[in-house]
């Protein structure tokens, strides 16, 4: 995860590997719950809509973007599986994140 100026909030946590079985299944990290309005706070700026809220993260030595899911008052980092692969972390296991919230691809920040 490179340093960068436009980003609005760095937030390092360790989390629960989540397994989410619905129509397609997924894995979530969950933002704890004393970072979430570090988070809020900064997709004021940093958000695009639909309450998504994009961010470049790190797990281990695997760099990616992504974007935060509201749910339940909090936010999920969605972990596709090609991170996880690469990670080698499935659900369960608990990781250690680093993430920054910022604009996604150059998109200017919302006044």
């Amino acid at each position: 995860m490179d340093e960068d100026d436009d980003t609005f909030a760095r937030i390092a946590f360790e989390a629960e590997v989540l397994h989410w079985r619905g129509p397609a299944p997924f894995f979530f990290a969950p933002v704890p719950a004393n970072q979430v309005e570090t988070v809020r706070q900064a997709a004021r700026a940093a958000s695009y809509g639909w309450g998504v809220v994009p961010v470049a993260a790190r797990i281990g030595d695997v760099d990616f973007e992504t974007s935060l899911f509201p749910k339940d008052s909090g936010y999920l980092l969605p972990l596709k599986d090609a991170v996880r692969r690469k990670a080698g972390v499935t659900a369960g296991d608990t990781i250690a994140v680093e993430m920054a919230v910022r604009p996604r691809n150059g998109r200017p920040p919302s006044a």
